[in-house]
This record gives C-alpha cells, structure tokens and sequence, in this order.
C-alpha cells in the first residue's frame, strides 16, 4: 500500500507503484541499484517526493509519497528504545535534483533516531546526487549527526553504510550536553484564522497563555479565512506546510486559537503527527494548575469533563489507548463506551457538590445582606492587576504573579471608609476573549459574587495596547450574566502609560498605579460617592427593658462590640438608613 498523498494518482499508477514493496535488499548492503532506479524513475514520472522505510533485513516497511520539496516522514512507532537507533533507515528523493538533506530530514533523523536517513537528488527520472546522515554516538563530534556525500551509486549499493550503522548502534545514547528537549518539554506552533487583521493580536495572547501553561512557543502563524475549515480547522495545503514547520523546529504540540471539533482535532493530528490542542484546552490546564480551593477544582473538573465528553473520539493522540487495525477495534469502542459512561456519572457527582457549594455561598450571602455590608467586585481582564489592587487597598497578600489566571478563587477583605463605613472587597476571576462557555457555566457560583455585587470596580490595564478589545470583552461578558450594577472603570498601571489623554473616557473613572499606591486614595473616594446606602457606625446604649431593640441590632445591624452594663446594654454597631431612624433615640454621644 501507498501511503501518503496520493491525490490526482491513478489506480494504475498507484498498483504499479506498489510494485516497490515487493524489492528487498541483501542485509550486508545499503541499498540496491533496482531499488534506485525505481525510485528515481517514479520520482520523474509523479513529481513528488517518495519515501522508503528500510528494515536492517532489508524488507521495505512502508512507501509514502509527498508534494514537489514536501514530504512528512511519518513515525512508524517501531523505535527500539530511546537510547538505541530505531532500526531503519529512511531512504527519499528530492524531484528537484538535489540530494542535500534538509532540516527537516535532519530534524527526523534526530527525532526518530534513524539508523540513517538518505536523500537522492532525481533530475528528469535519472540519479543526479546523494547525501546520507548518521547520528554522531556521544562523545564524538560536537555535532549530533554527520553527512556523507555526495555518495555514488556503488557505495550507496555496497555494505561500508551498513557497517556504519552497526559500529555506532551500541554506541549511541542521548548525551545531555546535546539534548535538544526532553519528552516533557512543551515546544508548540501556534496556528490560527485572520479575517479582519486581528488574528496576529489573538495569538499574541494565546502564546501568553502558553507560556502561563509552562510551553516554550517556537512559531505562530495564521491563515487569512473568513471561516474554519470543517474538516482540518485550517486548510489541508496550510496544514501540510505546518507538519513540515513542526518537523523541522522539532514541535511536539500543536495549539489552536479556537474550539476544535473532535473530527478536527483527530485530522490535524493525522496531518501533523502531533498532538493538537484548542485554545479552551489550554484554559482548562491553566485553571488546573491554578485551583487551590475545594470548590474551584471541582469547577475546573467539571468544565474539563464537559469539554472532553464530546470530543473522546477525536482526541486520537491525546486519548489513545490501543492502535487501529484487526484485532484492536472492539476493545477500544469499548472503553470509549466505558469512559463515556464513567464521565456522565462524574459530571452528575461533581454537580451535586457544586450545588451544595452553592447553597453555603447563598446563606453566606443573605448573611451580608442582613448585617447591610455593602459589596464591592473586581472585575477585568485577566492579569489586569486586580489581585495588586486588593492587596494595595486591604493591606492584603493575595498571591500576585504576572501571569494570566493567577487567581480562580474568590477572594474577599474588609475595608473601611474614613466616615466609618465598611465594605467587602471581593477579588473574582479575570475574562478572557473567547472564554470557554463551559467554564462560564461551572463557574457559575463564583461569578455570581460578581451579579449580586452592588457595585463593580472595571479594572483595566491602561499600558496594554489591546485596552480596547479587552475591555470590551470585559462588558460583554459582564452582560451575559447578567450584571447591571455602576460600574467604576479603574485605569490600573498608570505608570506604563505615555500618554494618559489618549485613554478613553469612561465616567466614573479612577486613575491609578496600585503597584506604586498612587491614585489609591482617589478611588475609595468614588466607591464611597457610589456605594448604595448609607451606613452609620454607631454607638448605643440600650436599656435593658428595650429588648426588642437589641433584638433589632442583632437581626438587622453589624455587632461590631457588645458589653453589659449597670445602666443597660453598650453596643457599637453598623446600620443602614431605615434601621438608623428606629435606633438613633438610644445612640450615646461620643
């Protein structure tokens, strides 16, 4: 079987191509003059590259074929171990004439730890020149491979390769000094659409994101289309050109800057032969890393499970347990069916506790509101510096990192006004442009705190040069659930800021550098012009045959101290206006 691109192929030339599994090669020697000239003649004939996979037996195990100076070298998997040479060796020919290895060839030599890998230039069906690489064993050159070449025909068809190739197996290792990564190492190309000349600014912040994932980004690239492409996300003839980027910087994970279909995930990965990711899967794993409460990694669980359950099929690499073929099929529907199972009886557990957690937060809540403390909510987009402003304004050590997502979990702190007033600053989790609606749904009681909040602090990075996209993100998604209260926009940062008339005016507005602590004081001034209610601090002295009154304090008010004394009850409390006029007759005079 053909393997490979074979589009625009005949059935007649594809039979006879196949013609080429049925050559072997005497085991003592590289290669043989038969096998050369089939490969140069059908290189002339198609155009395009073909691709032998060569046994030390000298059995050919597979035959692909690629574009004119494009051909993705598969991985066969059949890699002995990580530390010997694999067992074959990659024989190809370049329709161009040149048999000069490139980097990618070089790149698949390391990758896949071929016995050798082997280019033959082909110029009008006829050999023109060879070029041949080995891995260098440690310890032997400073660098890890050596080419040969040009190599004539004779030597090509003679046994002094395979000799080569027998000296260095049992010398070869992975010498740390050489290593290009480890087997952990995150190396991503990043892929995405540009319609509107925004694509470049998405993945700006996706590579961010990757970075806060712990990837090293080696490359972003996008494709101008109005739309993705049903089946491949981007175009098959771009996502050919991105197999061939990953092979030749070494990329072990490719990430979308959109939500991927299973099916689109599962063809890219064929194409690509690494594993592919969305940008919602890569949320996901930095809200795992980042969840540290009881219920925020039960809200991170349950958006994991939900993303995953519809995408079990499609996530090949990701997700596969056992290969395709005969013999391997029922076994694998069935543990798919197994999983399925396995996630709908997580998702219902998982749900139950969230609501559980839902109620406490619910009386928590009703409790504020009884004792009338006011709340004020940070929101903003991610890494805006909300987590710095709680701690500039609460004295706080609310853990602060320049990276996005730093805080899941709510956080809340008091804090008083200077006439006395108190309030409950809340910190909430940052927005993000094309937030996952899964994780809007399982975080639904921790952005509650933001709906039932009575006022909302905007808070805005005022140096980034996406302040306007961001923002916007920010008020639509704060409509989506719903949040009607004022909103007081902080321009945090300020001292990023050239030019501070060129911000957007947005009333009420703060401007501030919670960093530095400038402009602090200029914004409890607004929260205490815009918080809703008057709340009085006050000190009581309550008769002891005024119990009812007492009862009314504790019921509606904010016991701040309380001692018994000769003449009645001293209390200092925080009251609203309407609990004020029923109280004030019994207020003692400071």
């Amino acid at each position: 079987m053909i393997n490979g691109n074979t589009t625009g192929l005949s059935k007649h030339i594809l039979s006879r191509l196949e013609s080429i599994n049925e050559i072997s090669v005497d085991r003592e020697d590289y290669l043989s003059e038969e096998l050369i000239r089939l490969l140069c003649e059908w290189t002339g004939q198609i155009n395009r590259e073909i691709s032998v996979y060569l046994s030390r037996r000298g059995e050919i195990l597979d035959v692909s074929m690629g574009e004119h100076d494009q051909v993705s070298l598969p991985d066969k998997g059949l890699r002995r171990s990580e530390t010997r040479l694999s067992g074959i060796r990659c024989i190809h020919t370049h329709p161009n004439g040149s048999g000069r290895l490139s980097r990618v060839d070089l790149n698949s030599l390391w990758k896949m730890r071929f016995d050798a890998i082997t280019a033959i230039g082909v110029r009008d069906g006829a050999f023109s020149d060879c070029y041949t690489a080995f891995l260098n064993p440690p310890g032997e050159s400073e660098e890890p491979y050596v080419i040969y070449g040009p190599v004539p025909v004779e030597e090509l068809c003679g046994p002094a390769l395979m000799r080569e190739i027998r000296r260095r197996d049992p010398l070869i290792g992975i010498p740390a000094a050489v290593r290009p990564s480890t087997e952990e190492d995150e190396r991503a190309v990043l892929i995405g659409l540009d319609d509107h000349g925004e694509g470049l600014a998405s993945l700006n912040e996706l590579e961010e994101l990757a970075w806060t994932a712990g990837a090293e980004v080696l490359y972003k690239t996008t494709q101008n289309r109005k739309a993705p492409e049903a089946g491949t996300y981007i175009g098959r003839g771009k996502a050919s050109e991105v197999a061939l980027l990953c092979q030749s910087r070494n990329a072990n994970l490719v990430i979308a800057d959109d939500e991927l279909s299973a099916a689109q995930i599962k063809n890219l990965e064929d194409i690509l032969g690494v594993r592919v990711i969305d940008r919602t899967a890569l949320i996901l794993d930095i809200f795992s890393r980042h969840a540290v409460s009881r219920e925020g990694k039960l809200q991170v669980e349950l958006a994991q499970l939900k993303y995953r359950l519809p995408r079990l099929m499609g996530m090949g690499i990701a997700l596969s347990r056992l290969g395709g073929g005969i013999g391997t099929r029922g076994p694998g529907e069935k543990k798919l069916e197994t999983d399925r199972r396995h996630i709908h009886r997580r998702i219902h557990e998982i749900e139950g506790e969230l609501e559980k957690v839902q109620a406490r937060r619910g009386a928590l809540r009703a409790k504020r509101e009884k004792h009338r403390i006011p709340i004020v909510a940070l929101a903003g987009y991610t890494n805006a510096g909300k987590s710095t402003l709680l701690n500039a304004l609460t004295g706080s050590d609310v853990l602060v990192e320049d990276k996005l997502f730093a805080t899941l979990d709510p956080v809340s702190r008091g804090i008083s006004l200077p006439d006395g007033r108190r309030f409950l600053l809340i910190d909430t989790v940052g927005f993000i442009d094309k937030l996952p609606h899964d994780l809007v749904e399982a975080f639904h009681s921790t952005l509650e705190e933001v709906v039932k909040a009575d006022l909302l602090l905007h808070v805005v990075d005022a140096g980034s040069p996406n302040l306007l996209e961001q923002a916007a993100v920010v008020r639509r998604v704060l409509r989506e659930l719903g949040a009607s209260q004022k909103i007081i926009t902080v321009y945090n940062k300020m001292d990023t800021v050239t030019d501070p008339a060129m911000l957007p005016v947005e009333k009420p507005q703060a401007f501030l550098s919670a960093r530095n602590g400038e402009g602090l004081e200029e914004l409890l001034a607004l929260i205490r012009e815009n918080l809703p209610g008057q709340t009085h601090h006050l000190q009581l002295v309550v008769p002891y045959d005024q119990g009812t009154i007492r009862s009314l304090l504790h019921e509606e008010g904010n016991i701040l101290e309380e001692e018994f004394m000769e003449d009645g009850v001293r209390m200092v409390a925080e009251v609203d206006d309407a609990l004020y006029g029923r109280v004030k007759n019994f207020v003692k005079m400071v």
